[in-house]
């Protein structure tokens, strides 16, 4: 690219989250901190295209081995979005991915989603609430006031979560315009969800260590002795987190 604008939005958009949301990212941490060292998981929740977000913290060298991602490829562009993108829309679908991943009762579910609008992310917060959980959203504020909500409640994601950190976006996500181009290009969500996500990660592991607690974390599998150290990490939470049962 000629001109290094998409650079130098991120690096503003992160420079923008540290400054304008560190509070609410520590306040995450310890929140994730306080469900973990009572033997909790960490759930994560993501469809379209955030569901790569989830992804970044769940099963990741560096990582926290207690996170249970409860993100379905069907509610992902890994389906063809012609369908993907109306399930995200169907009521009905939240309390089934509740009732199949089973979290506890002072446990944490985080969720994110960009616009926060369609039904599932939104069922999702309200009944994990009902459910005893912890919610925490990682949306974009600008878009989300700039749009109706499609869940008969008429409420957003930001609006029903316990906790929101805003990933600081713009309305539709790109970052930036191009004469002669209606739409904006550069979306950020990815680059500020992967950021927020991982700071949050950060500040958990710095948590235990405080305490004197040995954090569980994962070593990659491509060093030596990567594999014998997660193994037995994970066996600690066997039948929690579904993807490794």
């Amino acid at each position: 690219m000629r001109d290094p604008a998409y650079y130098e939005a991120v690096i503003r958009l992160v420079g923008k989250i540290q400054q304008s949301q560190a509070g609410a990212i520590n306040q995450a941490a310890d929140v994730i901190f306080s469900s973990l060292k009572g033997g909790g998981v960490l759930h994560l929740f993501g469809s379209g295209h955030s569901h790569l977000v989830a992804e970044e913290a769940f099963h990741r060298a560096g990582g926290l081995v207690p996170v249970n991602t409860m993100t379905e490829p069907f509610l992902t562009p890994l389906t063809p979005p012609k369908k993907s993108g109306r399930l995200e829309r169907l009521s009905g679908i939240a309390a089934i991915l509740l009732d199949y991943h089973e979290p506890r009762p002072g446990e944490v579910l985080l969720i994110i989603s960009n616009a926060g609008i369609n039904p599932v992310p939104v069922e999702l917060a309200l009944d994990a609430k009902k459910r005893g959980l912890s919610v925490i959203a990682i949306t974009s504020l600008r878009h989300a006031g700039s749009v109706a909500s499609r869940h008969a409640s008429g409420k957003r994601l930001f609006e029903v979560a316990d906790l929101v950190i805003d990933n600081c976006g713009e309305a539709g996500d790109g970052a930036l315009t191009f004469p002669g181009l209606a739409q904006k290009v550069g979306p950020t969500s990815l680059v500020a969800g992967a950021f927020i996500m991982n700071s949050i990660v950060c500040g958990v592991v710095e948590r235990f260590l405080d305490k004197g607690l040995l954090p569980p974390v994962y070593l990659s599998a491509n060093l030596p002795g990567g594999d014998e150290h997660n193994r037995r990490l994970e066996e600690q939470y066997r039948g929690r987190i579904k993807l490794l049962s």
